[in-house]
């Protein structure tokens, strides 16, 4: 039987990492932290539903605290998720942010230490910040803006996070393994702090214009969140990962206007599409990346791992969510 713990599994990426591990592993037992500040309990519940209880243990708190409580157990297996996400709420809660990130990566390294956890550290694309060095790969130099440029604390953030999982892994030889994730999108995921695809398909279906920031020219490779999912596991069931940093997601390029227009055109949509300035939508000064890829050479020779859900798919499936969450007046 494995044990795992997944912190920030209420989130929308952790509540689907929750389900396929459960399903892909009838003995496994899945223990999910999340303080609730961005996750839902709904998802969780939705998962309990499916595999019951007594295979979900849920457990309310932000991750330093319950770690503190959880001391005398131990779990072949964590997914560190838990993080402050969203390019609005890093721009509205920036003291909140950096603290999440890197105090609660530190509390649970220190935790797994104890147990020689193989630990899976979420990171993100942002760690590449401003580099031009298209596609983004794992060994290449990150450039980032200004201290006094807010938007850049997540970047460094979670960069603090992949130096301290690597450092536990060198020091401790914790099997540590860093992803950074690229946009991923798929049911659940909400656009309350900037996240565009469900935001553009909320608008959508509403008839309402879409809002694309800047010209739209921006390149974004998107990947579903249930193809993603499935990397993870792989990448912990191989040793030769451990102490290693590996991009996870899809490499497929869109533009936002043509995300737009694939949405509008998907939905069958009588929406327009309205161009909003960095300034109007976030603030002054806002800086944004013209392209965002990842070179996924490492993970697929590591794992042999390809997405297989167009976005197509995920747009008609986040859309079918949004009719059945409104329609229950969720």
């Amino acid at each position: 039987m494995d044990t795992i713990l997944i912190t920030g599994g209420a989130g929308f990426i952790g509540s689907h990492l929750t389900e396929y591990l459960l399903e892909h592993d009838e003995n496994s037992r899945v223990t999910v932290i999340d303080d609730l500040s961005t996750g839902n309990i709904k998802n969780v519940k939705l998962v309990q539903d499916r595999f019951g209880e007594d295979r979900v243990r849920f457990i309310h708190g932000r991750v330093g605290e319950v770690l503190g409580d959880l001391s005398g157990e131990s779990f072949d297996v964590i997914y560190h998720l838990a993080a402050m996400v969203g390019v609005r709420l890093i721009l509205d809660e920036p003291i909140r942010t950096i603290e999440t990130n890197v105090l609660e990566t530190a509390d649970l390294l220190r935790f797994a230490q104890t147990g020689a956890s193989r630990i899976l550290l979420a990171s993100s694309s942002e760690v590449y910040g401003k580099s031009s060095a298209v596609p983004f790969s794992e060994g290449q130099d990150v450039v980032y803006g200004a201290t006094t440029c807010t938007r850049w604390s997540y970047a460094c953030t979670k960069a603090i996070d992949e130096y301290l999982g690597l450092a536990y892994h060198l020091q401790f030889g914790l099997p540590v393994v860093v992803g950074r994730f690229f946009n991923t999108v798929g049911p659940r995921q909400i656009g309350r702090y900037g996240m565009v695809l469900p935001r553009f398909i909320k608008a959508a279906l509403h008839q309402e214009d879409l809002e694309v920031y800047d010209d739209g020219s921006q390149i974004r490779s998107f990947c579903d969140v249930r193809d993603m999912v499935r990397a993870l596991p792989m990448l912990l069931e191989r040793e030769e990962c451990y102490g290693r940093v590996f991009n996870v997601g899809h490499d497929e390029r869109i533009s936002i206007q043509h995300l737009a227009e694939l949405v509008i055109a998907t939905l069958g949509s009588r929406s327009g599409i309205r161009h909003v300035s960095y300034e109007d939508a976030y603030t002054a000064g806002f800086e944004d990346l013209a392209v965002r890829q990842p070179d996924l050479s490492k993970l697929r020779e590591a794992t042999g791992f390809t997405a297989k859900i167009s976005l197509t798919q995920t747009i008609i499936d986040i859309a079918e969510e949004i009719r059945r969450s409104e329609t229950n007046g969720e």
